[in-house]
């Protein structure tokens, strides 16, 4: 695990249990209500060795993916809801300019906006109207005080230096590489090629979901924070879980 990882996981979910009350800027929208849908079981990261693909799995109570959040109508305010998978990997393994962070891949749903220009996940051949299907996106985490979660995607005014070929362009480390979202049930899966993750199948993880918002007109939120956090599988984020070998 790299150094600064420690402080930084600590702070996602953990605000509440601080000896003070803080005052956080407010949201556009309440975060949806937790449904058994967000409710997680189990994480699991899978090698299948003879394929040379990672499977991200999580499992949850209810139905992966049938929970979405209502649109808000513009982008300033869009909810994001999220199945989130924080790593040990480091940014440059994925794609981004090195740096702290923690990286974690998220299949996210959010019905305002599309953000992957190069990906059609419903299959209409219109390229832009996809963002409410869940999709898969790299981030880098970095700890923000100003939104109840503690944290927010890294934000960046070098879009062309910092970020992946395949990023759709916004300020922060965010990056839309086009992995299926497989939504079976209880189960959601991701395929991961090796390669994408700079050949490292020795990554440590934990399973999240999360509600996150868009912000683009109160200077004391960022741009895209966490608000709330459904479920830690670890309990306190301490990615212990291991990928297994197949």
């Amino acid at each position: 695990m790299r150094r600064t990882y420690p402080r930084l996981l600590m702070m996602i979910g953990l605000v509440a249990f601080t000896a003070h009350e803080p005052v956080f800027a407010q949201p556009a929208l309440d975060p949806p209500a937790a449904t058994a849908d967000l409710d997680l079981t189990a994480v699991r990261v899978r090698h299948l060795t003879d394929l040379g693909v990672l499977v991200f799995e999580q499992e949850v109570a209810g139905t992966a993916g049938a929970t979405v959040p209502e649109a808000a109508g513009r982008l300033d305010g869009a909810p994001v809801l999220g199945y989130v998978f924080p790593t040990t990997l480091a940014p440059e393994d994925v794609g981004f300019a090195p740096g702290e962070g923690v990286v974690a891949l998220a299949a996210t749903s959010h019905p305002d906006f599309d953000d992957t220009p190069l990906w059609d996940e419903n299959g209409d051949r219109i390229y832009d109207n996809d963002g409410r299907i869940y999709h898969t996106h790299w981030v880098v985490l970095i700890p923000d005080e100003r939104v109840p979660g503690g944290l927010a995607v890294k934000e960046t005014k070098r879009v062309q230096e910092d970020l992946p070929p395949t990023a759709p362009g916004m300020p922060m480390y965010l990056d839309s590489p086009g992995f299926a979202v497989l939504l079976r049930g209880k189960v959601l899966r991701i395929p991961v090629p090796v390669d994408r993750v700079g050949g490292r199948t020795d990554f440590r993880f934990d399973g999240v979901t999360a509600y996150m918002q868009v912000n683009q007109s109160d200077p004391n939120r960022p741009l895209l924070g966490v608000y709330r956090v459904y479920e830690v599988l670890s309990g306190d984020l301490s990615l212990p879980y291991a990928i297994t070998q197949e």
